[in-house]
């Protein structure tokens, strides 16, 4: 290889199999658990194939660290062009080789596709390039996630099917759900199949096959929520509703009343006209005096939460990779843009300002710390005494989303 870096073992090995399959079926999928180095192997598969053009799609936090791995390699054979789903739009109308999809789980939803999963087919379509697919974790919730992440693959195994519904009566045990009192099609009981049908273009790594020896302890630190916001949150409850003199804060329904309680819990409340405010800054104060001039990540949920870490923390806080990696400052993240295809291993610890819904949140953000020499993570969880945190922690440890049932069958003992 040419450059300086050296690649592991099972990385070479990787890189020789994507090649062929790439080379026979016009896309692979690399199903590699998160920090076995899925973003240099891709690079390494392109160097290897010889091409001129890539075309790297991820989220707008990652970039930077893609750029780094692609320094890392040195490549004397290919152009790299990375940019962020959102504005793959933009992306020069050049003739790609091949256009990489990173955390492509992201375009698995179903029944109908997603916005990015249109626009990856649209790319495909008009360059004719072969795909290589990201994900440590492709099907997080329902092997019927995979359908939309490959359907604009002209060689992909269900293009027989023209769409996601004539896939189903195939590959999915469609059952019906009631809500609201009406019937509708639940459509997340994708097969085996699914995944047996992948087979052939699917390359799996585990961090366990990698060498990892991490170990992950996880400890729930918590604060007392001040009886001011209990009381907004049990006025709330009970009248759905509250005025104040220029904002209300409405929870007229059973969805927006789980999230208010989210969010009150943590002490901050998006109010019906769309702005949001810092009603109590008790979990930030709390980790500024537990972590004091200690070099963290913080993970926090509402954009509302990032205000009060900011006016506690002040100039000690950032929010972008460059700046956590190249100062003794600490970095807050919200959950759902940071769990994915960042590493956080200058942190000492991970601190979850909040907790997300999603089991997918969970597992994906907890392991940013991770590399192959590192030992040990600490992951700190700062919950409210008596608040809906506890609840939704119970089920993410056992993959399973917090839900709006969940949430009823809580309320009547928070």
């Amino acid at each position: 290889m040419d450059g300086v870096l050296q690649w592991r073992d099972y990385q070479s090995d990787i890189i020789d199999k994507a090649t062929n399959i790439l080379s026979n079926s016009n896309f692979v999928y690399l199903a590699m658990e998160v920090r076995t180095g899925k973003t240099l192997t891709s690079l390494g598969v392109c160097e290897k194939l010889g091409v001129d053009n890539v075309l790297f799609l991820t989220k707008k936090k990652a970039i930077q660290s893609i750029s780094n791995d692609y320094d890392k390699l040195c490549p004397v054979g290919f152009s790299l062009f990375t940019i962020n789903y959102e504005s793959m739009h933009k992306a020069p109308d050049l003739k790609w080789d091949i256009i990489i999809c990173d955390e492509s789980h992201s375009l698995g939803a179903f029944p109908k596709p997603n916005k990015r999963a249109r626009g990856v087919k649209d790319l495909i379509s008009k360059s004719k390039a072969k795909v290589i697919l990201l994900s440590g974790t492709p099907t997080p919730e329902s092997y019927s996630q995979m359908y939309h992440q490959v359907c604009g693959i002209p060689t992909n195994p269900f293009r027989k099917f023209k769409n996601f519904y004539a896939f189903a009566k195939t590959y999915v045990d469609v059952r019906q759900r009631k809500i609201n009192g009406n019937y509708i099609n639940d459509y997340s009981k994708g097969l085996q199949s699914i995944i047996d049908m992948m087979k052939p273009y699917t390359i799996s790594y585990t961090q366990k096959e990698a060498g990892f020896k991490v170990q992950t302890n996880e400890e729930i630190l918590y604060v007392d929520v001040p009886s001011g916001l209990r009381k907004i949150i049990k006025r709330l409850s009970t009248d759905r509703v509250i005025e104040g003199k220029d904002q209300v804060v409405l929870a007229d329904t059973a969805v927006k009343l789980m999230s208010k309680t989210h969010q009150l819990y943590s002490g901050t409340v998006k109010f019906e006209s769309g702005k949001s405010m810092v009603l109590d800054s008790t979990k930030a104060k709390f980790i500024q005096s537990v972590f004091k001039n200690k070099k963290i990540a913080i993970f926090y949920k509402f954009t509302a939460e990032y205000e009060a870490i900011k006016e506690v923390f002040g100039d000690s806080i950032c929010n972008t990779l460059d700046e956590f990696c190249n100062t003794d400052k600490s970095i807050a993240l919200q959950i759902v843009s940071g769990r994915e295809g960042i590493s956080l291993k200058q942190a000492v610890a991970l601190v979850y300002y909040n907790i997300d819904f999603s089991a997918t949140s969970y597992w994906q953000s907890r392991d940013r710390m991770t590399t192959k020499d590192r030992l040990y993570n600490k992951v700190y969880w700062i919950f409210s005494k008596g608040g809906i945190e506890d609840q939704i922690y119970k089920a993410v440890v056992k993959k399973k989303d917090y839900t709006l049932t969940h949430f009823k069958k809580d309320l009547l003992t928070l």
